[in-house]
């Protein structure tokens, strides 16, 4: 059973500097609660989203059908995160379209829409961007940050850069930084919408277009990746979409993973913003904690204090099971608290957004434990 979810935004006159030199002033972040904050303010969760996610973790909207968060099934009264006994708090992040400042909004320096002119922002952005909130809400130290994917990323980073503001940290199907393959899975998508003539050099807004052939192709080349070799094989196989004979056609939607991969695409370029594309994927290229302690992830870790629950699963080939145990292994160099689960699930990296009773039992017995040290 779900509940009815409130989005709320909170607007900071003052400028965050960003890790590229530059700033950003009068900005507003949306974000939702779920849950109720305890006496101590001591039982708040923080979750960090993925590439195209939001601050919508849970719940749904009154009188919206079909508008559950992209967590819900983690999240809720009576959920792995119990909202029973945890305050959760998701963020949309800076340069999303999801509600919080984005190219798509005016600028306050020039009276313009940003557009290609946003500030590039990196996953360290967003975590001090996170920060200024809960500070605005009172909480000096979170019960547990937690994340998938990119989200797992910035619940590292927390760890990193705010190494006294939580007791815990979940990081799911996540790593430590990006594969040269990953890196370039995300360059083909961005030359995607940067190559169509609609993108305008990012300026597209003023144009009244919107470069929906490149974000398709982005959308589809990502997808890709989110799923496994064997799900696809299951779900589409070698399935013609109409008859049992080909068409001998260059043009034609003939097999149902094509037909998937635009359906996909289409529905992406609807609602996600091409600016906000280019934005996140080269947050996720940016990050890399090793890198200003000469490339060793355990000297990057030292300072940790949080104690850690990793999990990955094993057909996920984008964030692969080695990539955790990467960290798993520097965390245990540096002889700190953690815990693992690698969940034998054929879904690929969507995995952590589905319904697996291994891996939810995993999130729901760590938390558990959590509760308890609260009380």
């Amino acid at each position: 059973m779900s509940f009815i979810a409130t989005p709320q935004s909170m607007h900071f006159p003052e400028a965050l500097p960003l890790q590229g030199g530059a700033s950003i002033r009068d900005y507003t972040l949306a974000y939702e609660t779920y849950g109720t904050l305890n006496a101590d303010r001591s039982n708040a969760v923080l979750v960090c989203h993925a590439l195209n996610a939001s601050h919508h973790v849970a719940g749904v909207y009154e009188g919206q059908p079909r508008s559950e968060g992209w967590w819900d099934n983690m999240i809720g009264p009576g959920k792995p995160v119990d909202t029973n006994r945890f305050f959760v708090i998701g963020v949309n992040n800076l340069g999303s379209c999801f509600g919080s400042t984005g190219p798509m909004h005016v600028s306050p320096d020039t009276g313009q829409v940003y557009g290609a002119d946003f500030p590039v922002v990196t996953v360290e952005d967003w975590v001090n961007a996170q920060a200024r909130l809960l500070d605005r809400l009172g909480i000096e130290r979170l019960a547990a940050v937690m994340g998938g994917s990119l989200g797992g990323m910035q619940a590292l980073s927390w760890t990193l850069q705010h190494p006294g503001r939580m007791r815990h940290a979940v990081v799911v199907a996540s790593a430590p930084n990006l594969t040269a393959e990953n890196i370039a899975f995300n360059e083909v998508a961005r030359r995607a919408i940067v190559t169509d003539p609609d993108f305008h050099g990012g300026h597209f807004y003023q144009h009244g277009v919107v470069p929906k052939r490149g974000l398709r192709i982005a959308r589809m080349i990502g997808h890709i990746t989110y799923l496994s070799d064997d799900v696809m094989n299951e779900k589409f196989g070698r399935q013609l979409r109409e008859g049992l004979a080909p068409k001998y056609s260059t043009q034609d939607i003939e097999f149902q993973i094509e037909s998937y991969l635009r359906y996909q695409g289409d529905k992406f370029s609807d609602y996600f913003d091409a600016n906000t594309y280019l934005l996140i994927t080269r947050a996720l290229d940016y990050f890399d904690p090793a890198l200003r302690h000469g490339g060793s992830l355990t000297r990057a870790l030292a300072e940790v204090q949080a104690r850690y629950l990793l999990v990955s699963f094993t057909t996920d080939w984008r964030f692969a099971p080695a990539r955790s145990r990467e960290i798993v292994k520097a965390l245990l160099d540096n002889r700190r608290d953690v815990s693992y689960a690698e969940i034998d699930a054929p879904h690929g990296h969507d995995a952590f957004l589905l319904e697996d009773a291994r891996y939810l039992g995993v999130v729901r017995s760590y938390f558990e434990n959590i509760a308890k040290e609260l009380a």
